[in-house]
């Protein structure tokens, strides 16, 4: 059976992500098998997801996935490096694809950007313009053109990722082959389009008690119609008490805090009022925003560099159909799909236990009990009923 990986979070699922698993079934025949492995309930962007990851799992397999793994929440709040490098490590075992959405889908110059930005060329280049006072994102871009590769590709975020997909993919020496296809809209629009609507608007939507269901295919609005919604507002005073009681050691082994950031960071907990406040005093041009909210969210969680830079030892399956089913074994039965379900009393459960335990402050109107990681059923859709 050929298999098909997507990296996703469907945050919430839309009418564009439901485009993506049709487009793929198209081109790989009905025969085919479409593996999503989804961010659970914190995203890329360091939020929490709006949706929990049970809800979000089961809409994935109503809208045409077969199985949906849960993306461990040490890759899930990396960065677009760490993101591509988890996903694609745990993906390609038994995966032959991987399709993503971007700006463009000329693979070809997808790789060319990876393969110069693996360059042993490229840390000078790229201290060059560090040094001369540019951000980041726009020191990579002028390195990348300085070799030759397009550093264009870089200004969307979608094509962001697309490059560090390909560069996970050499890096890993995986054989998967790429599947780009164009993602229509604007990733960051706030006001949601009919045809290529974005996550940022649909949330929103949600958020502000306005009709979102139009936005969202019929199963996973059915699936969202009653869930209990999550953003960082809602969560704001944990937060505040969390980074209050942290010492200057636990500030210093924060993710993303290297260059003396993590310092920045303490003072402006130390001296402003709200979570906006702080993240507005830190920020540079230096440093991107969501660097800064990844950062908070692994300063809540407990999560330190350490916990980033180590492999996550598994993954959680999630929910699943028939076809789904048949990858498990057959992947299993093969040695081929290592680090999936989650092993008797892992020392990482205590991470995932406390995330998920901490999830709950971010719903919105109440807090909820803590306990739901042990309280998640996979679900399974049979070929007559759907079983949760």
């Amino acid at each position: 059976m050929e298999i098909t990986g997507i990296i996703c979070e469907y945050n919430p699922m839309h009418l564009g992500h439901k485009k993506q698993l049709d487009i793929v079934r198209r081109q790989t025949g009905t025969g085919s098998g479409i593996v999503c492995l989804m961010s659970g309930n914190y995203v890329q962007r360091g939020s929490p997801a709006i949706i929990d990851k049970m809800h979000r799992a089961k809409a994935a397999v109503l809208c045409g996935a077969d199985l949906v793994l849960e993306l461990p929440v040490t890759c899930s709040l990396s960065s677009a490096e760490g993101f591509a490098a988890g996903g694609v490590r745990l993906l390609s075992g038994f995966c032959h694809n991987l399709c993503f959405g971007a700006e463009t889908a000329d693979g070809a110059a997808l790789y060319e950007a990876a393969e110069a930005l693996l360059s042993t060329d490229f840390p000078c280049h790229l201290r060059e313009f560090l040094d001369q006072g540019l951000s980041f994102p726009a020191a990579r871009q002028s390195a990348l053109e300085t070799m030759g590769a397009d550093g264009s590709l870089l200004q969307t975020p979608n094509n962001i990722l697309a490059v560090e997909y390909c560069k996970a993919i050499l890096s890993h020496g995986s054989s998967m082959k790429v599947i780009p296809i164009v993602r229509g809209g604007n990733y960051h629009d706030t006001q949601a389009d009919k045809d290529n609507p974005s996550a940022t608007s649909i949330r929103q939507l949600m958020t502000d008690g306005k009709p979102w269901q139009g936005f969202i295919p019929q199963e996973a609005a059915a699936c969202f119609r009653d869930a209990v919604l999550h953003t960082t507002q809602a969560g704001q005073r944990a937060i505040l008490a969390r980074l209050r009681s942290m010492t200057e050691e636990d500030f210093s082994h924060l993710p993303f805090g290297s260059e003396g950031l993590w310092r920045k960071f303490m003072h402006a907990v130390r001296q402003n009022a709200s979570v906006e406040d702080i993240l507005t005093a830190v920020k540079s041009k230096r440093y991107t925003r969501t660097r800064l909210d990844r950062m908070m969210m692994c300063a809540f969680l407990g999560i330190t560099q350490r916990d980033l830079d180590t492999p996550a030892p598994y993954a959680r399956v999630l929910a699943f159909n028939q076809r789904g089913r048949e990858i498990l074994k057959q992947a299993r039965t093969s040695g081929d799909f290592p680090n999936i379900g989650q092993p008797v009393d892992h020392p990482y459960q205590t991470l995932e236990t406390r995330c998920g335990d901490l999830y709950g402050l971010f719903a919105l109107n109440a807090p909820e009990p803590p306990g739901t990681e042990k309280a998640y059923r996979v679900f399974v859709q049979s070929e007559n009923a759907d079983n949760q």
